[in-house]
């Protein structure tokens, strides 16, 4: 054994992330994520895992097949000692179950001879996926009481007769061949000569448990047909042989869901982005996030510290947005003062959104329109308008629809500037690789800003999409910028966005 540095050793934890989707991980892998020095992680572990891991954390992915260099198992043994005898945690984020095909036995052969600790953490396998996600149980009381899981693609160096497919013909229950897409046709032909009925019913399930899951259903004899090196149907793939695929269908609750398949793009701040793409998710969604527009403090607190200290002089509170809540009571706790100093002022908001952002402060709005927009607001408002002050806490820029309309009616308005809202002007990497792979279906506009901003983003990509606006006015900020939406909510909130997108998406299946 080498002899060890002077510092103390790290270690290693090999966590399994599961079949794909990002929530299959367990609770002991997010926490070892979230405290981890170096993450070396597998093309095919789910992206948004990463998510979990610190901001100060070294991330190397592994390489994709097709996309760059691949590490060699060597390479990767070797990094994590490097990096554990450095007294690093290092973590090994491999897709499925570490100790299932995945080479855990070589890394921690490595691990072992170099003295290093380990842990390993155990993921859900995709066979095992297969049963809840793509409605093929690998056991069935009626047909297997007993499962084997075998690799269509052996190591190399080892004998080409490694597996015994006779043996594996006489099973008594489901094989579940992994890695077996190029060797289909050798091995679907061994089994059958072992014995194994060429009308086996067999299933085979691409990316289980992603977005873009597919299912597709044959019979042993045919599955030289669907998979081989030429084949359309690429990995990661599994094929479930045996009586239990019989009844397996492709219309299944999870590729029933309402947008399952279906490449969305989040284009709201970053920090009210995470709600709105879990939302989507659940529904069965391919969710991408990229911020249009950045908030960030406002460039002068002085505009607003002089109204805080002066709101004995207004009568109302009028938000027009969920940020414009945050930054102004955030601030005004800053400064000192807590919710008395607002005790004598109504409060005006112009949605549902706005409205629960305020309860987060135990504040409840005094009024809120029936449509969600700032001609209502002014509408709500008008009547009473008249000889009253109010505060308008907002974003940098925006309409002039609310101040002009109860100025108008008589009211004075003073507008402060809460936040900054600024254009984001480059697509991530993560998005320009999705979209060059394929188009994404759908784009949410919600607010106009984010609309134009989005659009200049896009460039000519804008074309390639169906824009879902959240309102009319969103809909004419897109019309100004050369697009037409193909979908407008008529509620205009999230909720709204949410029930404007299933009913389209339902409507052109």
């Amino acid at each position: 054994m080498p002899e060890n540095p002077s510092h103390s050793v790290g270690k290693v934890s090999l966590i399994g992330a599961g079949p794909g989707d990002a929530g299959l991980i367990t609770v002991r892998g997010v926490e070892l994520l979230a405290a981890a020095d170096v993450i070396l992680y597998d093309y095919l572990a789910n992206p948004s895992l990463l998510r979990h891991v610190r901001s100060d954390a070294e991330l190397h992915c592994l390489g994709r097949h097709g996309h760059g260099k691949l590490w060699t198992q060597q390479e990767i043994n070797q990094a994590m000692v490097d990096a554990a005898q450095q007294g690093r945690h290092v973590l090994r984020l491999k897709s499925g179950d570490p100790t299932v095909f995945a080479r855990a036995a070589d890394e921690i052969g490595a691990l072992k001879e170099h003295g290093i600790p380990f842990e390993i953490v155990p993921g859900v396998t995709t066979a095992l996926a297969a049963g809840a996600c793509a409605g093929v149980p690998v056991t069935d009381s009626r047909f297997a009481s007993a499962v084997a899981l075998v690799t269509g693609r052996e190591k190399p160096g080892k004998s080409d007769d490694a597996i015994d497919y006779g043996a594996l013909a006489k099973f008594p229950g489901t094989l579940v061949m992994y890695m077996g897409v190029t060797s289909a046709p050798v091995w679907s032909a061994g089994l059958i000569a072992g014995g194994k009925s060429p009308d086996t019913p067999c299933a085979i399930i691409r990316r289980c448990s992603w977005p873009d899951q597919e299912t597709y259903q044959c019979t042993l004899a045919e599955i030289g047909e669907h998979l081989h090196s030429g084949s359309k149907i690429r990995p990661p793939v599994i094929v479930v042989v045996g009586e239990v695929a019989r009844e397996a269908s492709a219309d299944n609750w999870f590729q029933q869901r309402p947008l399952f398949g279906q490449r969305i793009l989040v284009t709201r701040p970053e920090h009210q982005a995470d709600d709105l793409a879990h939302t989507l998710a659940e529904l069965g969604a391919d969710v991408y996030l990229q911020p249009a527009i950045k908030i960030s403090p406002p460039h002068d607190w002085a505009p607003v510290d002089e109204a805080i200290r002066n709101l004995h002089d207004y009568d109302w509170l009028l938000f027009s947005s969920a940020n414009g809540v945050r930054y102004f009571f955030d601030r005004l706790f800053e400064l000192g003062d807590d919710l008395r100093a607002i005790g004598h002022l109504r409060i005006a908001a112009i949605g549902p959104g706005t409205a629960d952002t305020l309860t987060e402060y135990y504040l409840t709005a005094d009024v809120i329109p029936t449509e969600y927009r700032a001609e209502s607001l002014v509408a709500s408002l008008q009547k009473e308008a008249a000889g009253q002050r109010f505060l308008y806490p907002r974003a940098s820029r925006g309409r002039e629809v609310l101040p002009q309309g109860l100025e108008a009616a008589g009211g004075e308005v003073t507008n402060i500037v809460v936040y900054q809202s600024d254009d984001c002007t480059e697509l991530s990497p993560e998005v320009v690789e999705a979209w060059e792979d394929r188009p994404i279906d759908y784009v949410l506009a919600t607010s106009s800003a984010i609309a134009r901003a989005t659009v200049r983003m896009l460039g000519d990509r804008a074309k390639e999409t169906k824009f879902v606006s959240i309102s009319p006015i969103t809909s004419d900020a897109l019309r100004e910028v050369g697009v037409e939406p193909a979908v407008e909510a008529t509620l205009y909130s999230m909720p709204g966005v949410l029930n404007a997108l299933k009913s389209h998406v339902a409507g052109n299946k």
